[in-house]
């Protein structure tokens, strides 16, 4: 699925250069349910951002697939971030204006899915976390939690390969955080890979795979053992 071969990821010249990734290696397998942690400035965004193809590597190689992101222009990296890759926000970057469906459908807008198999998906995909009957409300009519909901609908309804989380519970209370990292375990269990950056052990715990991350380089790379 993905695998990138001494990745670094320099920011800056001469005395303003930051290294926030230094040769970085690892393959991450379909259905893997990865967890990434590391405290801040550790490089684990960073390396979210290229494995999410939302910035390029300084150097290496980066495959997506057995594709190449290489030297690879924006237009072909959003297209494939469209076609292979959806995203799950800490701040859900949901439209205020727009009803949960709409929010839902909205990366199919860049897509040749039609209106009404648009509406179907997005409809399929609200069922499937549990929000069906709340297709037509907006944001500020949900909890936190019903949020981040419509935000993984969202990001499974172009049937992406592989699903990237940015802090997925930063902003919700113990319980919802519990609760949508269950939603997250099911979709896991149904074939989703899955690829989450958190600070937060008991989150990570959910994960089969810990990558630890420090000043740029992996530091450690282990299985979770479940209880």
């Amino acid at each position: 699925m993905i695998r990138i071969d001494n990745i670094s990821r320099i920011y800056g010249e001469g005395e303003t250069q930051v290294i926030a990734l230094n040769n970085v290696s690892l393959t991450i397998e379909n259905n893997e349910f990865v967890a990434i942690m590391g405290t801040s400035g550790s490089g684990k965004s960073t390396l979210m951002s290229i494995l999410g193809c939302l910035d390029t590597p300084t150097s290496g190689e980066f495959l997506l697939s057995g594709e190449s992101i290489k030297n690879i222009d924006d237009e072909s990296l959003s297209q494939i971030r469209n076609r292979k890759i959806g995203f799950i926000f800490q701040t859900f970057h949901l439209l205020p204006r727009l009803s949960a469906l709409d929010n839902v459908i909205l990366p199919l807008r860049y897509s040749d899915v039609d209106s009404e198999e648009a509406k179907q998906r997005g409809l399929e995909m609200l069922e499937k976390v549990g929000l069906s009957s709340r297709w037509h409300h907006k944001p500020f009519e949900m909890s936190g939690g019903q949020r981040q909901r419509v935000a993984i609908a969202r990001a499974l309804v172009n049937r992406p390969q592989v699903i990237f989380a940015d802090e997925p519970t930063g902003n919700l209370d113990s319980k919802t955080s519990f609760e949508i990292m269950d939603l997250l375990c099911d979709l896991h269990d149904q074939g989703q890979t899955i690829v989450m950056v958190t600070h937060e052990e008991d989150i990570a715990a959910y994960a089969d795979r810990m990558i630890r991350m420090k000043d740029g380089e992996v530091i450690e790379d282990r299985l979770c053992i479940k209880n």
